[in-house]
């Protein structure tokens, strides 16, 4: 297995420096940005397994930079605050993060965090790519392709499609896929999810092949199973 890379946006020099040992202690190869700038830089040139980010920066809001990252990467995301209010942490979470700490915190429970979250984000045993000899799923370039063509599309429909395929099989309430990908842009708005999902399905489902699958009463869920035909 290579380097799992990671990626820290901290200003505090003391803090950037704790939880870039700890990191390394645990095997990851971590590197720091000190702004919002720097960081935009590095995510737009160097691919990262998990990304750890202040929302208190010199320049800009993490949640600012998280929220633009969001439109082209599926990759998991913890926040890191001073900010406790309720309030504050589902901001973090609406804007795109997966998890939320709060200073002071535990660098071990840090650690074990981002442990959880890598866990959570292997979509496979080889992790880069999902196949059913069709459909290709390419999670670091988030290319998708049917019977070899690429499939042009949106941004939304491609977030939604990858959030799903991380998770094969776990079934999504149309609130938490709305909360996921669209986040503040609107109130929660189930048709709208409805929307994409029947875009979706009309680019990618051709033949007997159903891979975003309709649970009756709950939401929706990506079938990974080669093997089940759902209709």
């Amino acid at each position: 297995m290579g380097a799992i890379n990671i990626l820290l946006i901290e200003d505090d020099t003391d803090i950037a420096e704790l939880v870039t040992i700890y990191l390394k202690h645990a095997g990851f190869q971590p590197s720091v940005a000190s702004n919002g700038e720097i960081a935009l830089q590095m995510l737009a040139q160097y691919d990262y397994q998990l990304i750890i980010c202040d929302i208190i920066l010199p320049d800009r809001e993490g949640t600012e930079i998280i929220r633009s990252f969001r439109e082209y990467s599926t990759t998991p995301v913890i926040f890191l605050s001073s900010k406790k209010e309720s309030e504050d942490i589902l901001n973090g979470f609406q804007l795109g993060g997966d998890d939320y700490i709060t200073k002071p915190f535990d660098p071990d429970i840090l650690v074990a965090r981002v442990n959880a979250q890598l866990r959570r984000s292997t979509p496979t045993p080889h992790s880069n790519m999902w196949t059913d000899g069709q459909l290709e799923l390419h999670f670091r370039s988030l290319e998708v392709k049917l019977n070899g063509h690429e499939v042009p599309l949106s941004t939304k429909e491609r977030q939604l499609l990858f959030h799903l395929a991380q998770y094969p099989n776990q079934v999504f309430t149309t609130d938490q896929l709305y909360d996921r990908i669209w986040g503040l842009e609107g109130m929660s708005d189930t048709r709208t999810v409805m929307v994409h999902i029947h875009h979706l399905r009309k680019k990618l489902e051709r033949g007997q092949s159903r891979y975003i699958v309709t649970v009756r009463g709950i939401g929706y869920k990506f079938n990974s199973s080669t093997d089940e035909l759902n209709f």
